[in-house]
């Protein structure tokens, strides 16, 4: 059994990644481990298309929100693989994701505190040390570790949704975008292929099957039961819902006005890229220049229900909501952007009486997005309190600031600035009124009451 850690993170992402990178420029005696089931790092590995973009910045790395003299920064990956000036003359904020991976990878390998092959299985809570007891097991050999930690980060991410009306099915013919890249040939190789979602996976991948179809010959569509196509938010006032401000109005609300609230905001951070929405309409028109067919469908408002397996072909139940129709859509390999889930890991079974679950069955979540548990260590979430903490949380740049709140809790003290006041615009009526000199808190003065005397 290892020496106790003062924190380990469990699952090797972007978010706990950062974590990592942000506690290793402390000077401070502080100990960190951080856990990954997979042998190497690799993120979102079957999605890494050529040509498919971050939709943030470059800023929103791993520490540079934060830390931007921190050794790493994106911008030092760039200076210390030699791409600075290839860079500099690539003139835009947004980054390949192909190469975001890349400066990932760099960071883990200069990183001593991340450690793969490590799928931990079982988190107790040891009342006489008061610690965590952390079992973890190599996939590969089964060989098992135990560790031991104040406290923890919980960064295992989402896993890829699937309808369960829609399973069923040979993988190679039927699967989520999040293996796409590692099927593709096998879409390239069908007579027709049909992209069931309205997110920017499933856009990604339409264009990527739309780029090939004339050297492949395949019936291409797309389906969504979303209202149409439509781009995500990416205006400058818009993305100011991705900031520690929003995130504390939301966090205020009352849970039931949140879970109105939060279902209805997809297209902040749910929608198509502008630029890549751009770019299939660009293609089709000219693809259709000449009276040429270019042998694509696009329908929206339309609900696949579920997947009949006939020969050499799928059958899709298909149901158009809006004018309440139904139809059937045949397609020989059907990809899925069904979007992703993040279910509580089973590992955290033996200190579930410990936490405290809302009405729903979900996380209860501190305002610093801690996990509202009864023991005396911390339990730091990352990207799993969407529902208390809204549409930020999944966002890269405020995975930055949440990593400098965990950070500063850990050592006691403010290592790392906490951001307040940085946007233009005021979400809750206290900060508006404290910065409106025309607000106030009360109604407009009324005239006095009539009496009789008057």
């Amino acid at each position: 059994m290892s020496e106790p850690h003062d924190v380990l993170g469990i699952g090797v992402g972007p978010f706990n990644l950062g974590l990592a990178a942000l506690l290793d420029a402390v000077d401070d005696d502080l100990d960190a481990v951080f856990l990954e089931r997979d042998p190497e790092f690799n993120w979102h590995e079957g999605m890494l298309l050529d040509g498919a973009t971050l939709e943030v910045p470059f800023l929103a790395d791993l520490v540079t929100l934060a830390d931007p003299t921190n050794p790493h920064t994106y911008l030092n990956y760039l200076r210390e693989t030699g791409r600075i000036y290839e860079f500099y003359f690539y003139e835009t904020f947004q980054t390949p994701r192909t190469e975001y991976n890349d400066y990932l990878r760099w960071v883990t390998d200069r990183l001593d505190s991340c450690r793969f092959s490590r799928e931990v299985t079982a988190v107790e809570w040891d009342d006489d040390d008061a610690q965590f007891v952390v079992t973890a097991r190599d996939p590969q050999n089964g060989d098992r570790v135990t560790h031991r930690a104040a406290n923890l980060s919980l960064g295992i991410g989402s896993r890829p949704q699937i309808p369960d009306a829609l399973q069923g099915h040979p993988e190679d013919d039927v699967f989520h975008t999040a293996t796409y890249r590692h099927r593709r040939d096998r879409a390239l190789d069908a007579d027709s292929v049909t992209v069931v979602g309205s997110g920017q996976s499933a856009a990604e991948v339409f264009q990527d099957l739309l780029d090939r179809q004339a050297d492949n010959d395949y019936r291409l569509d797309w389906l969504t039961r979303s209202k149409g196509f439509f781009p995500m938010e990416y205006s400058k006032l818009g993305l100011q819902h991705f900031t520690p401000e929003y995130e504390q109005y939301v966090y205020d609300l009352p849970q039931e006005r949140k879970d109105d609230l939060i279902p209805n905001q997809d297209l902040l951070y749910k929608g198509v890229d502008p630029e890549t929405s751009e770019e299939i309409y660009d293609q089709l028109y000219r693809r259709s220049i000449g009276d040429r067919d270019p042998d694509v469908g696009l329908f929206a408002m339309t609900e696949v229900t579920d997947i009949e397996a006939r020969p050499d072909t799928y059958a899709l139940d298909c149901h158009q909501w809006q004018a309440e129709e139904p139809f059937v859509h045949e397609s020989e390999v059907v990809v899925l952007g069904t979007g992703y889930e993040r279910p509580v890991p089973e590992f955290l079974d033996p200190v579930s009486d410990h936490i405290n679950w809302d009405d729903k069955g979900r996380f209860e979540v501190l305002a610093d997005h801690r996990l509202d548990i009864d023991v005396d260590g911390d339990v730091f979430l990352q990207n799993a309190e969407l529902h208390t903490h809204g549409v930020g949380v999944p966002d890269l740049g405020l995975g930055c600031d949440r990593n400098a709140t965990f950070v500063n809790r850990l050592l006691g003290r403010e290592r790392y600035p906490e951001d307040t006041d940085t946007v233009f615009q005021d979400f809750a009526v206290e900060q508006f009124v404290d910065h409106a000199p025309g607000a106030s808190r009360s109604g407009p003065e009324q005239p006095p009451t009539p009496t009789q005397d008057d």
